[in-house]
């Protein structure tokens, strides 16, 4: 199971690593996105442009998302690219969390939120940050610097969606997510 989100921020209604759902289980998502059209889209890692392309004909809206992607990913559509620090139409900010620019977290301001896409993970229900070579070294004190923007909320793609900044502040001590067999 996998979320995705839509924000309205700074006058803009941003689809977050949408997906479609299927017409008649998603006809309430699609009647909700009629009644607010949506003006952009924004993918925060490479593996999620699953319906970028979809989203942005059937709305006419752009995208901005990730520069790199695996080979067969590629969107049928260009991204403008998201760098680290920049501030998005709506207000939304790309934040680094150390990973190579695989993946780009955004901070929602008016929302006072951070969304991931797979950095952070929910299994179970428990918020984990997701394992890397580099955990120690570069992304806990990526992750650790967020710590100084006023963000209540925490949402991520896997696992229950929403957390808060407590929650945030325990993953980062807890042990990673998907560790590797040594």
């Amino acid at each position: 199971e996998v979320s995705s989100f839509v924000v309205t921020s700074g006058g803009e209604t941003i689809l977050l690593d949408p997906l479609a759902p299927p017409a008649t289980t998603g006809a309430e998502v699609y009647r909700r996105l009629d009644a607010t059209r949506p003006t952009r889209i924004v993918i925060v890692k490479p593996d999620h442009v699953r319906d970028v392309t979809l989203f942005s004909h059937w709305y006419d809206i752009p995208a901005h998302g990730p520069w790199l992607y695996w080979k067969g990913d590629a969107p049928g559509i260009d991204l403008q690219p998201i760098l680290p620090d920049e501030v998005l139409p709506g207000g939304l900010v790309a934040l680094f969390d150390a990973r190579g620019g695989i993946e780009r977290p955004l901070y929602l301001p008016e929302q006072k939120a951070i969304v991931f896409a797979d950095g952070m993970t929910a299994p179970g229900g428990v918020l984990r940050v997701w394992w890397t070579p580099v955990l120690e070294r570069r992304v806990l004190p990526a992750l650790r610097a967020m710590l100084e923007l006023p963000f209540e909320l925490v949402l991520v793609s896997h696992g229950e969606p929403v957390h808060t900044r407590a929650d945030f502040e325990a993953a980062l001590e807890r042990d990673a997510w998907s560790i590797p067999d040594a």
